[in-house]
């Protein structure tokens, strides 16, 4: 079978690892929601360090270093998501990036 390219969009959201959103971490509260939603997936990266608004000075290997959260699926499902999440959203410090992408199937 020949490969493919889907047009798709990618939200990702950058937040810190320590959050806590009603007792447990944010990033798994957004991969939680994501999946009850069926986008089509959802990933969480830890990082090794940054800094933005809720850190000005750089986190260096910690538990409350930056992580992301990285969803892909239909930009209009996306922006509904990102809608959905808005509670969460706006008690932290995320930032979200939404960009089109092409998904590409070898």
């Amino acid at each position: 079978m020949a490969g493919y390219d889907i047009a798709a969009a990618r939200l990702t959201v950058h937040l810190d690892a320590a959050v806590l959103w009603h007792h447990r971490p944010a990033y798994v509260e957004l991969v939680h929601r994501a999946r009850r939603e069926g986008l089509l997936g959802a990933s969480v990266f830890q990082g090794l360090t940054g800094f933005g608004a809720g850190h000005p000075k750089p986190a260096h290997l910690t538990a409350k270093g930056p992580c992301a959260v990285v969803i892909v699926d239909d930009e209009e499902r996306l922006r509904s998501f990102l809608s959905g999440v808005a509670d969460l959203l706006g008690e932290t410090y995320a930032v979200a990036v939404l960009d089109r992408v092409r998904i590409h199937r070898p």
